[in-house]
């Protein structure tokens, strides 16, 4: 698919995120293509919905003409790694996430089901159709190094931030303060279908109805905050920079337990 074409296409969007970081929408979660510096080398951050793999392809040959030296995942949850096995297969490339994620990505662990009695809106309500069985990679995933690290890419480190998932992790660069956040936190409420069709723009707490530790989760958010970055791409909803998207942030530092908690759920 053309890129013009593709930055038109219904369910993807394209965004130029910062230098080198290329964001692409699947449907309602968000990949992030990451050039590395001196080099025409390149890895891929999560890998969005299933049926998205050929999109996600294309663009890639078009824009790198040659596959990622790795695949960074944030986390293991059905929409961040729907087409991760088949450009696995047709990539031949590692796969590297938190060691507290590997259970989740070589069929070992399930995850909790969804839990709808968040509430929210219509995303939570559909909660329970939400796959959340482990996927097994076998022996093409990693574990990402114990100092923040990422192999291959020298400028990028790994946050850990769980809370949404055990092993969650975000990737920040510090040289232009660009935050990859995965689901520590969203710039649209992912519960809310009207505000996933409309990508209503606002800092929101990670999407209720599959995150298991709030105290953790809560914590990562100000572990992020604390970096003080100046761009940031979520797993969804649009990219945000400058001094809306700090206070936005720095207001869900102050108030995560009324903005983010729900009154209600398994896990509150």
């Amino acid at each position: 698919m053309e890129l013009n074409n593709l930055l038109s296409a219904g369910p993807a969007a394209l965004w130029e995120v910062a230098p080198g970081v290329l964001g692409l929408r699947t449907l309602f979660v968000n990949v992030a293509f990451v050039s590395l510096p001196a080099s025409s080398d390149w890895i891929l951050v999560d890998t969005g919905l299933g049926k998205f793999g050929r999109t996600i392809l294309d663009l890639a040959r078009e824009r790198f003409d040659k596959p990622p030296v790795s695949i960074v995942l944030t986390h293991g949850h059905f929409d961040h790694v729907g087409t991760v096995k088949e450009l696995v297969e047709e990539w031949n490339v590692p796969v590297y996430a938190h060691p507290l994620e590997l259970p989740y990505l070589t069929g070992q662990t399930d995850y909790p089901e969804a839990d709808p009695s968040v509430r929210g809106g219509l995303m939570a309500a559909a909660a329970p159709l939400y796959p959340h069985r482990a996927i097994d990679l076998g022996s093409a995933v990693r574990p990402l190094p114990e100092d923040g690290s990422i192999p291959g890419a020298e400028e990028w480190k790994w946050v850990h931030s769980p809370g949404h998932s055990p092993g969650h992790i975000s990737l920040f660069r510090a040289r232009d303060k660009v935050l990859l956040a995965g689901d520590a936190f969203l710039t649209v409420k992912q519960e809310s279908a009207l505000a996933v069709v409309t990508q209503h723009q606002k800092i929101h707490g990670p999407p209720a109805y599959f995150t298991t530790d709030w105290e953790e989760a809560e914590q990562s958010v100000r572990n992020l905050a604390l970096l003080d970055p100046r761009i940031v791409l979520t797993g969804h909803g649009l990219p945000m920079e400058g001094p809306e998207m700090s206070a936005q942030l720095a207001d869900l530092c102050r108030f995560f337990k009324e903005k983010a908690i729900p009154q209600q759920g398994k896990f509150v």
